[in-house]
């Protein structure tokens, strides 16, 4: 195919969470390679030439008519919606939704054979291995309702969690989804000047400014963001699968390896290693 590999004409991609940040940087860049757009989301859409369906993810009647609503067929799929610990229904909004309705459409065929789900998670979500038993116990719950439950309970609502799960989802989903012809695959931005970043600026954007100093690299773009994700859902990456690509500048390979000293402590934290 060469470089038309790259591209998505003829496709129709959904974009879940793309009004703003890098998931509207996805919906756009999915037009510029010749997409048919649906973007999904609670706030409304300033993109023009996208059908645009409200959803509420906390929501999961919101979830099944929006789905009914986008019919069929989805040839790519990308879960990007997220939010800040203090939100309430963060395990919804940023896992338990976007599993209802991978899982929903795909057993429907609305995602079939040839299709991809992309999924943007979190540098903050590294590490899930040494969560693995526990991850697997939310994981195992078989709806919104017990997965709100579990989560609770065990007082697993907050963002990191909600990320660690993602990526558990995506690299036990790779076996599965493929045998239906389905790639799953995520990935993991570092501190990107995003609205939801700018509004937690001290935390998310202050996170590795040393790092980045160091390298004379800012911090990233959605559009930056964008790129390795629709590069996933793509021809190219036809034998890309279950991954969890980091895509935080170096940041914490630098830290596992010590190439950069500083970084350590974090990626410790994160791999569960200290």
């Amino acid at each position: 195919m060469g470089i038309e590999a790259f591209r998505y004409d003829g496709k129709r991609a959904l974009v879940v969470g793309g009004a703003t940040g890098m998931g509207a940087a996805t919906a756009k860049l999915l037009q510029d390679v010749g997409a048919d757009v649906v973007v999904m989301d609670y706030a409304p859409v300033t993109q023009s030439g996208v059908q645009f369906i409200q959803v509420d993810l906390r929501n999961q009647a919101s979830i099944d008519a929006a789905i009914d609503t986008c019919g069929g067929p989805v040839h790519a799929l990308f879960a990007c919606a997220g939010v800040a610990d203090g939100t309430d229904g963060l395990e919804r909004i940023n896992f338990l939704g976007h599993r209802h309705l991978i899982e929903r459409m795909v057993a429907q065929g609305t995602v079939g054979r040839g299709g991809s789900i992309g999924a943007i998670s979190s540098a903050a979500g590294l590490g899930w291995e040494s969560n693995l038993a526990e991850l697997k116990e939310y994981l195992a719950t078989s709806d919104m309702a017990t997965g709100t439950a579990w989560a609770v309970e065990h007082k697993r609502t907050d963002y990191m969690w909600s990320k660690q799960a993602m990526n558990l989802y995506v690299a036990a989903q790779a076996f599965p989804l493929l045998a239906k012809g389905i790639r799953i695959n995520a990935i993991c931005p570092g501190p990107t000047d995003t609205p939801l970043a700018q509004a937690n600026a001290e935390t998310w954007l202050g996170f590795g400014t040393d790092y980045r100093e160091a390298t004379g690299v800012a911090a990233s773009t959605p559009e930056e963001q964008a790129y390795p994700l629709v590069f996933l859902g793509s021809a190219a990456a036809s034998h890309v699968n279950g991954i969890i690509m980091v895509t935080d500048a170096g940041y914490m390979s630098s830290g596992l390896t010590g190439s950069y000293e500083p970084a350590v402590g974090a990626a410790m934290f994160l791999y569960g290693r200290l």
